[in-house]
């Protein structure tokens, strides 16, 4: 009597240590939403300027994933701490955190976070709905959940009036995220190395076996 062969779980991948190509491109991804910042900002009836920088916070979260996400936007921002002036219009110096802007900056963090979750959710190849519902839902919705009581708070505008004039950053907003999404797929299709992740394969399929024939060549029900 022989035993039937047994059938093991998949094991949960663990998350493996930091290294120094991870600190590389977290600099790397920091560095881009520095640049972005060059062409400077403009605001438009409010204190918090319209900038190109939420289009890297985008792209740090579905590249760099959820942790490194957040960790390139932290060192972005403790560099701004600093002093340096890596912000939209040169602006940098701790006075920015308790600006009308603070909240976007640290929703950054968070934003990025949650791209990375949504992106590469259950360690899947990123795709375009995907893609583009996590740069929304990270880049945008997070972002300004955070960042719209802290302009309220730091103004001394009512929350509603806040909210209705921060609607002048939705178009522009939604513009970067059909970007950050082109630039993802064009990725995955053309560099996939630039994710530096092992994604989970496509369960197989089963294939469809004939029904049993009879002695007389009549399938058996």
């Amino acid at each position: 009597m022989t035993d039937s062969p047994r059938t093991t779980p998949a094991a949960r991948p663990s998350r493996r240590a930091i290294d120094a190509t991870d600190l590389a491109r977290v600099a790397v991804v920091a560095a881009i939403v520095a640049v972005l910042g060059l062409p400077g900002g403009f605001t438009v009836f409010g204190a918090v300027p319209i900038t190109a920088q939420t289009l890297g916070v985008m792209l740090a979260g579905a590249l760099l994933g959820p942790w490194l996400g957040a960790l390139s936007m932290t060192v972005l921002l403790a560099l701004v701490a600093a002093g340096l002036p890596l912000l939209a219009g040169g602006r940098g110096g701790i006075g920015v955190f308790v600006g009308p802007s603070a909240g976007y900056l640290f929703g950054w963090i968070v934003g990025a976070a949650v791209i990375g979750l949504i992106v590469h959710a259950g360690n899947r190849k990123p795709v375009a709905w995907r893609t583009l519902v996590g740069v929304i839902v990270g880049g945008i919705l997070v972002v300004y959940a955070v960042g719209i009581p802290v302009q309220s708070l730091v103004t001394r505008l009512p929350l509603g009036e806040t909210a209705l004039t921060s609607l002048v950053f939705v178009p522009g907003d939604l513009i970067k995220a059909a970007i950050a999404t082109a630039v993802v797929t064009t990725l995955v299709r053309a560099y996939p190395r630039a994710f530096r992740r092992t994604w989970a394969a496509k369960p197989a399929t089963a294939p469809e076996t004939a029904p049993a024939a009879g002695r007389d060549g009549a399938p058996v029900a």
